[in-house]
């Protein structure tokens, strides 16, 4: 039944929050008479810490050349393509800026070579043909060349550099543009802060704008500013053998 508590049910209460009170108060107390009888023991002495050695070797020296399938040394490098750009080549193909000489791809080591050889990649821009050479390294001499339309391997560094530079300077970025503004807070002012990667673009059946990719030389961006906001610019094609910018639809 409802209504104000008796006064018995006050003492009920009050008994019991005095047993409670006293039975904490009692085990207070005699935890406190066992911390003061017992003796004082002293503290363990903590273990001197060691501290790790950190070493600081000197790089070891880059070898000239490497032997077997090591991968090709930066001096291998540079003789293979001194080698592998023929007098020929140097003049008739053309790099993506449209500089004379052909766009350096990449370089690998030919496992399957007799003896140590060099493959180096190359495009030419001018005929729109990837170019293979193949360099003996201990001769430092062309082995073999090779040259292929419709073959496109991945974008070199400095590509997806120019790639920036055409999409910047086109109207179709101005997207890009106001999503950068609105991501930092600031118009963009040139390219720094930007870092650039390309990955290359083949056209699909359904494509219009970009049909003519996979036998042109066409990328797609992916753009990060250096404080790590990413830009969405994957409806632009950047046509580096047209030198041109279109909006896939």
């Amino acid at each position: 039944m409802g209504g104000k508590p008796t006064v018995s049910s006050y003492r009920k209460w009050g008994w019991g929050l005095g047993i409670a009170t006293v039975t904490a108060v009692t085990a207070f107390g005699a935890a406190s008479w066992q911390a003061n009888a017992a003796p004082a023991t002293p503290a363990p002495s903590s273990p001197a810490l060691s501290l790790p050695r950190v070493s600081d070797p000197s790089p070891v020296p880059e070898p000239a050349a490497g032997s077997g399938s090591d991968p090709l040394t930066s001096t291998e490098v540079g003789k293979a393509r001194a080698a592998a750009v023929t007098p020929q080549l140097a003049s008739s193909a053309r790099g993506v800026t449209g500089e004379a000489g052909p766009e350096y791809l990449s370089a690998e080591v030919d496992s399957e070579g007799a003896g140590r050889q060099a493959e180096l990649y190359f495009y030419d821009y001018r005929t729109d043909k990837l170019i293979k050479q193949v360099v003996d390294l201990p001769a430092g001499k062309l082995a073999k060349s090779f040259s292929a339309a419709g073959m496109q391997p991945p974008a070199s560094t400095r590509e997806a550099a120019v790639a920036l530079d055409l999409m910047l300077a086109d109207p179709l970025s101005a997207d890009f543009k106001a999503a950068y503004h609105k991501a930092m807070g600031r118009q963009l002012v040139g390219k720094e802060g930007l870092v650039a990667t390309a990955h290359i673009y083949t056209a699909r059946p359904a494509d219009k704008s970009a049909s003519q990719c996979g036998a042109k030389r066409c990328v797609q961006l992916m753009v990060q500013t250096t404080d790590g906001h990413f830009i969405d610019v994957n409806d632009l094609i950047i046509d580096l053998s047209g030198r041109k910018v279109a909006r896939l639809t």
